[in-house]
């Protein structure tokens, strides 16, 4: 054959097998017997060899894996993977759509219900029809790149079919089916190996073998259900559902297009009763608010999508013997009672310890040393103790004394009124408390120090190398070289991860430092209204809390933090060792105050993205409303706009200008 005609064949080979493959692993109806595709394969293996030139990544023969890969790469996802609230019961459900309305101005609202697989979600990128990368959904802002892991699943197409967009992300979850799961611990015990525990970490867990041969030999799918890019043409969820089907994804079926609440409730019901009889893991419904203009509408709270609902199936409950109740503390010496159980199965993984809570919990449960006790998964996924049978208590049973003196150092808890938790005063001395301060410094939505890790921490601590997290910054290779399981080059990437973590932005740093109540939004907030540090320490409770989401607590946390002399010294010592204290010139850069005081609700279709358009606001100084009230200062107006949310603005008589208003009025 000539090598037009050989590639001619190559390629119509691989046509063949992909369409083999997308019968038998998508649509679940083969065309093809196994030993015909064995033989089609073979064939194709043979050119490819003969023929290296004609090389393609994509190719059907790579899924057998066999690439080994010693370090996975972190890839900062271009949209965050956000996580989902969640909800019990129908009047949660009501309250969210009574929200959404609210935002939205629309009284008719459509929703798409999925059910919610429990794996572990992965978000690919496609690029001309082919897949180019494969990330985990890691903390939701960046993950661990394993494409070629991910290459090997037969239900993940690797050259797309139809009409698709150029570029774009689609998320899902890797599953592992009752079957495959099944064969696999068959096959482990007649090995004489311990079974798996069960399918969603089995799923979890073959994402980071290193040898991407072993991913392919276990049965693990791909359900897609999201899709994050640019000009995708697509109205709402239920078509972009069966859109990205027809590109030859495995899209779940089951979704369905609900009109009202009711019709919700009537599928949750169903699935609640019949998802046992599912061939995957599932533990609840996802509720969507249909039209995806909406949902851009609707946009984020800091965790999750306002436009969406997880409403959970009731939790499988167990019961146990508590053991003993012992007490942790946190790095904000804040005390949380522990329940240590009698080792039981629940939800598919062995339970040994379950969260108290508080002194309150325990004393309205009433639950004692010796109790058999009800213990749940909360959201399926933190244990915790709902009930005591106290028709099985022992007659010695003894009433639980909530702890008066810290666990740690001994000192005498307090409790202010109003709050459920017991802390520990000894901010400075107590060994929880410094080492939980430091692990929240090197966290990876902080300082992300490479080569440090919680285990670490406590060694460095133990040997007294440090006392907190300036000390990091003072570390040599020599110090930590003699540490525990510390060879020669880990000393060498731990100094190396901290030398480099001064590189990390201000909202970050100002995250890391750990000042109670300032999470990783609030930094953010903080960051952008205050611009530098030193500006930050001076600000007044009264001037924090004009800032946008920053209430009285916060504010008193941020004042009370800066007037302690320990945590200014620190302050000082990192500002010298070089980590960045104001922001960056690339993010001060067209940040102006023209807007401040002002606040805005932006509504409808614009010409540039709505994120894009929200951000200009704040930059300049502006707050981004969620919905029209008497304090909203312009309604900035798009097409598609609803009607209601126009009449609301006339009858409070909040301005509406367009887009190009608004952008003459920042010229």
């Amino acid at each position: 054959m000539n090598r037009i005609s050989v590639e001619n064949k190559i390629e119509a080979l691989r046509k063949e097998l992909r369409q083999h493959n997308h019968n038998y692993y998508v649509l679940d109806n083969p065309t093809i017997s196994d030993y015909d595709f064995d033989v089609l394969l073979k064939e194709l293996q043979a050119l490819e060899a003969e023929y290296p030139e004609f090389y393609d990544a994509n190719s059907p023969t790579l899924r057998v894996g066999g690439e080994i890969t010693k370090n996975f790469n972190t890839v900062v996802h271009k949209q965050r993977m956000y996580s989902l609230d969640n909800s019990y019961s129908k009047d949660d459900l009501l309250d969210w759509e009574k929200r959404v309305k609210k935002i939205v101005g629309e009284t008719n609202i459509e929703f798409t219900c999925e059910l919610k697989y429990d794996g572990a979600s992965i978000s690919l990128t496609y690029e001309d029809g082919k897949l180019v990368r494969a990330v985990t959904r890691g903390d939701g802002f960046q993950g661990d790149e394993v494409t070629t892991n991910i290459k090997t699943i037969k239900s993940v197409p690797l050259q797309l079919k139809g009409n698709y967009p150029a570029k774009f992300d689609i998320r899902g979850e890797i599953v592992l089916p009752f079957d495959g799961f099944h064969k696999m611990n068959e096959e482990r015990i007649a090995n004489g190996e311990e079974p798996y525990m069960n399918p969603r970490n089995t799923a979890s867990g073959s994402l980071k073998l290193q040898d991407s041969a072993l991913v392919a030999k276990r049965p693990l799918e791909c359900l897609l259900y999201s899709v994050v890019g640019a000009n995708l043409n697509i109205d709402t969820q239920y078509q972009l559902l069966e859109k990205t089907r027809s590109w030859g994804f495995k899209v779940p079926t089951i979704a369905r297009l609900c009109k009202s609440m009711d019709e919700v409730m009537a599928f949750v019901e169903h699935w609640d009763v019949h998802r046992h009889e599912l061939p995957y893991e599932t533990d609840g419904v996802v509720i969507k608010v249909n039209t995806l203009r909406y949902q851009e509408e609707l946009g984020y709270t800091s965790k999750s999508p306002r436009w969406a609902m997880a409403y959970k199936f009731k939790a499988e409950q167990v019961s146990t013997i508590l053991n003993e109740i012992t007490y942790q503390v946190g790095r904000t010496g804040a005390i949380t009672p522990v329940a240590n159980l009698e080792p039981v199965l629940l939800a598919g993984t062995t339970v040994k310890r379950a969260s108290l809570h508080n002194a309150d919990q325990i004393e309205k449960l009433d639950v004692r040393v010796g109790d058999t006790v009800f213990v749940e998964k909360g959201g399926e996924i933190i244990p915790k103790i709902i009930a005591v049978d106290t028709s099985k208590r022992p007659e010695d049973s003894l009433i639980t004394t909530y702890i008066k003196n810290c666990p740690e150092c001994n000192t005498e808890l307090y409790r202010t009124e109003g709050d459920a938790k017991h802390y520990c005063p000894n901010e400075y001395g107590c060994p929880p408390q410094i080492t939980g301060r430091v692990q929240h410094f090197i966290s990876r939505k902080a300082m992300d120090i490479d080569g440090l890790g919680s285990e670490t921490v406590e060694l460095l601590y133990k040997e007294g190398l440090i006392t907190n997290y300036a000390d990091l910054y003072t570390l040599t290779i020599e110090q930590v070289l003699p540490l525990e399981r510390m060879a020669e080059k880990s000393a060498e990437n731990l100094v190396q991860g901290i030398a480099k973590s001064v590189e990390v932005p201000f909202e970050r740093v100002l995250f890391a430092l750990g000042i109670r109540f300032v999470g990783e939004t609030v930094a953010k907030k903080l960051a952008r209204a205050y611009k530098n540090i030193d500006a930050l320490m001076y600000a007044s409770v009264l001037e924090l809390a004009t800032v946008d989401e920053i209430g009285d607590r916060i504010a008193n946390s941020v004042v009370s933090f800066f007037q302690n002399e320990r945590n200014l010294e620190n302050i000082n010592r990192l500002k010298n060792y070089g980590l960045q204290f104001e922001l960056s010139a690339d993010k001060l850069l067209n940040q102006t105050e023209k807007l401040k005081g002002q606040t805005y609700v932006v509504s409808g279709v614009f010409e540039m993205s709505r994120n894009d358009l929200k951000k200009l606001i704040e930059d300049n100084g502006g707050k981004v409303g969620s919905s029209i009230s008497s304090k909203t200062t312009f309604l900035v107006a798009g097409d598609k706009m609803g009607p209601s949310k126009r009449t609301k603005a006339e009858s409070l008589n909040v301005p509406i200008i367009t887009e190009q208003e608004f952008l003459e009025k920042l010229a």
